[in-house]
């Protein structure tokens, strides 16, 4: 087990977070919700930046507190905030690197730097958010890390910007002994990099799949008000009330096409799911 969360808690007045969720060695697991959520919260209490409330977290197999400097090591991170002064060069971070990560590869990470248009010689300060971001990712990959954790790498970048991310993430995986633990609110990022899902909203676990069964299980229902008022409401998962009518979220698509061929129903996808139980109500 490369990460296990249990029962972790941490209060901020009116925000709660209350989690608890593993992660597989080969793994990449996905957290999605609103800005807002928990997400960071949640990461910044795996990684022992903020005091918790309750539960507890392992990493390799061993409480925060007994984490040596090696297992550290094998820990890549990106976080919102960034790691570096922004007044630094790409030159000038690479000795502390060195210093930093016995196993950082300098030679493959200017190799990446050229690939990805990374000026060794530029200021942070002075690169696009999409160059910002892609540094911030290799350098979280720079060490051969056994875990990533990686808080909404993709924000504010363009389609381009995050295909190239996501390349380098499913490249970085082929080894098969890697884990990323990876957060976003732009759900169509993890579609298809993720092996699963969890959605957050207001600090709670609302929903843990498999990728995949998001994609094929989940269906969308989308029906009138007389429609509604006739449907088993038993083999409804979430409702969100629309002006004409219910968009609701089912796992049983095979029932409503046997029994009510008249309404609607579409092919679950993760922002339409997401939507629906972020904004509508448990069935």
């Amino acid at each position: 087990m490369i990460l296990k969360i249990k029962d972790l808690k941490k209060d901020y007045g009116d925000f709660h977070l209350n989690w608890s969720m593993e992660l597989q060695e080969g793994m990449v697991t996905g957290i999605i919700g609103a800005n807002g959520a928990g997400k960071s919260t949640l990461f910044k209490s795996v990684l022992d930046l903020i005091h918790i409330d309750g539960g507890s977290i392992e990493i390799f197999g061993k409480t925060c507190d007994k984490l040596t400097m090696k297992d550290k090591e094998d820990i890549g991170v990106v976080l919102a905030e960034g790691g570096f002064s922004t007044y630094l060069t790409i030159g000038k971070i690479i000795p502390v690197m060195r210093n930093m990560y016995h196993a950082f590869n300098q030679d493959d990470f200017k190799k990446k730097c050229e690939q990805f248009q990374l000026p060794l010689d530029k200021q942070i300060k002075d690169m696009s958010t999409g160059m910002s971001a892609k540094l911030n990712v290799l350098l979280a990959m720079s060490h051969g890390a056994k875990l990533l954790i990686l808080d909404e790498p993709t924000a504010g970048l363009d389609v381009l910007a995050r295909g190239e991310l996501l390349d380098m993430m499913r490249e970085y995986m082929e080894p098969g002994n890697r884990s990323i633990l990876i957060s976003s609110h732009i759900s169509s990022d993890l579609e298809n990099l993720c092996d699963d899902l969890y959605m957050i909203h207001k600090g709670e676990q609302i929903l843990h799949e498999d990728a995949d069964t998001v994609m094929d299980t989940f269906g969308i229902l989308k029906m009138t008000e007389d429609q509604y008022r006739q449907v088993d409401t038993k083999k409804l998962y979430y409702v969100k009330k629309e002006g004409y009518g219910y968009h609701c979220i089912t796992r049983d698509k095979q029932f409503f096409i046997d029994n009510y061929p008249q309404i609607i129903l579409e092919k679950g996808n993760i922002d339409e799911v997401l939507t629906i139980i972020e904004r509508g109500k448990r069935a």
